[in-house]
């Protein structure tokens, strides 16, 4: 698998939130991770990135060991992350903000930026504009924009339709779905659970930081524990 976590045990101050909670992703695939508030599904997004430190597990990106690069490290070895807040900067322009993402380039990356032009046609029309006159969908496909930048392997997603409408939140997925057609692995986090699952290879349903249900996505759509517990009904 493209990016694998296993057995992730860790949290915050002596107390573990993750207890062996194993995620993964394989290239051109989208895994989603759901589950209720307080489920760790964020916490196990962190340790993906390297934010939080395990006491047990390991994480694995293309086959190398990455369980003690930082975050930066792991950035450079192909990731990207998009948080679920705070996640442009409002007082630079969409194009400002997009070049901010091709900081640890040092080709010509005007190629990328014409093809997340392509891929958020409103972000090409809005270039000169600063990021914090947008919406809050238009924000996201900044940031989703932003994070492209990098040319990840990995595309890591933290609640990306958090606060948008359900329109939005459609095309959102749309453009998602695009991303994993180009090649790059998705692992994204989601509240939406049955929206995210209906686009999803791969489905993770975490419950108090432990793996509940592993599956496809489909086939938790279709398991009836998974959708009386966790879809309503």
């Amino acid at each position: 698998m493209l990016l694998s976590a296993e057995n992730m045990t860790g949290g915050y101050g002596g107390m573990d939130i993750l207890k062996s909670c194993s995620v993964g992703v394989e290239r051109g695939e989208i895994a989603v991770i759901v589950g209720p508030n307080g489920a760790g599904k964020s916490t196990a997004m962190k340790a993906v990135l390297g934010m939080l430190d395990l006491r047990e597990g390991a994480v694995t990106l293309d086959g190398k060991d990455i369980t003690k690069l930082s975050p930066q490290d792991r950035i450079a070895a192909g990731m990207a992350f998009v948080p679920q807040t705070s996640n442009v900067f409002t007082g630079m322009s969409v194009r400002e903000n997009l070049e901010m993402g091709a900081f640890l380039r040092t080709d010509d990356f005007s190629v990328t930026m014409d093809e997340i032009f392509e891929l958020f046609p409103i972000l090409s029309e809005k270039q000169d504009q600063l990021a914090g006159e947008l919406s809050g969908g238009q924000r996201q496909q900044v940031a989703v924009g932003r994070a492209l930048m990098t040319r990840p392997n990995v595309l890591l997603l933290d609640e990306p339709t958090a606060g948008v409408s359900p329109i939005v939140m459609d095309e959102l997925f749309d453009r998602i779905l695009e991303i994993r057609n180009k090649g790059v692995a998705v692992l994204m986090v989601e509240q939406n659970a049955r929206q995210a699952l209906d686009i999803a290879d791969r489905g993770y349903v975490l419950v108090t930081g432990e793996n509940r249900f592993t599956d496809t996505g489909q086939a938790l759509l279709d398991n009836p524990e998974v959708r009386r517990s966790f879809l309503g009904g």
